[in-house]
């Protein structure tokens, strides 16, 4: 059996989906595909990379993810890092077949496993980024899933597109997944709760240092003023750090910024056996 080339892969599930894709400049559907490029009706023309992506960023914009950062992400998540929280997102969906978006999605584990693990054929599992080095690597993956570059506050899909948004860790534009959402679909976010990766935080700070203690109160806040009656899955459990390589998890988080050179260094010395796992499941059911 021939196997296909990235960019034809990429264009195979394209065109298989077409009507999930519109256009930012006239924000309509696309229509066809012409050789390697996507053509709306109004003939705007985007093309497919080598890799088989899609760059849907009308502006430039700076991930602060690079590509050490985000190999050393895949490291840690293909061990499983995130397993119960993906597991936690599969049960909250129905057994049908989904279109699922994941927003944020980075080098693109969390989406490839959520796929394997709802273990429905004829699910459609789309992720984007705005980081093209982690759109790279999520190609790299092994996944039905397509994924490609774009802004979550300009999102490249046609209104009611999916079923499912999942959003892990990466921020939200409400108006933009309410408008891309079906009726009766779900948003899944994940949000980190006081004490995730609290070890390493009392690793890298002071007591007195700001970062040293965490508050997402307001996310939550903002969360339950558009959805009401959102529910809320508090998700708690400890990562054995013994078979991945202490210095993965240390560069994969955001948290190592504001530590200084002096303590990474002693962080990296010490190390972690286990590491706590704390975050939050908010779900919302957009009414039909």
């Amino acid at each position: 059996m021939r196997i296909l080339k990235k960019i034809d892969r990429g264009i195979q599930f394209v065109n298989s989906q077409l009507n999930l894709f519109r256009c930012l400049v006239c924000n309509q559907s696309y229509e066809r595909i012409d050789g390697h490029s996507l053509v709306c009706p109004a003939g705007h023309q985007l093309d497919f990379s080598k890799k088989g992506t899609l760059y849907f960023l009308t502006h430039q914009v700076q991930s602060e993810y690079d590509a050490d950062m985000l190999a050393a992400r895949r490291r840690i998540l293909q061990a499983g890092f995130f397993k119960p929280i993906v597991a936690a997102i599969n049960a909250a969906l129905p057994a049908a077949p989904q279109r699922i978006l994941d927003i944020g999605s980075g080098e693109g584990t969390p989406l490839a496993d959520l796929l394997t693990m709802h273990a429905q054929p004829k699910d459609v599992g789309i992720g984007f980024d705005i980081s093209k080095a982690g759109v790279n690597l999520a190609t790299q993956l092994t996944t039905p899933a397509f994924y490609c570059v774009a802004d979550l506050a300009q999102l490249p899909f046609s209104d009611a597109a999916f079923t499912a948004i999942m959003d892990v860790f990466s921020p939200s534009a409400y108006q933009e997944f309410e408008r891309v959402l079906a009726p009766g679909g779900r948003l899944l976010k994940i949000v980190p709760n006081p004490n995730y990766l609290i070890e390493l935080r009392h690793l890298f700070f002071e007591p007195g240092d700001r970062q040293y203690q965490y508050d997402n109160q307001k996310v939550l806040d903002l969360f339950q003023a558009h959805y009401p009656t959102a529910t809320i899955q508090p998700i708690h459990y400890e990562f054995d750090l013994q078979n991945v390589d202490f210095a993965d998890l240390m560069v994969m988080t955001p948290l190592h910024w504001g530590a200084s050179a002096e303590r990474l260094a002693q962080a990296k010395a010490t190390g972690l056996a286990k590491i706590t796992i704390d975050v939050s499941l908010l779900t919302m059911t957009k009414s039909k």
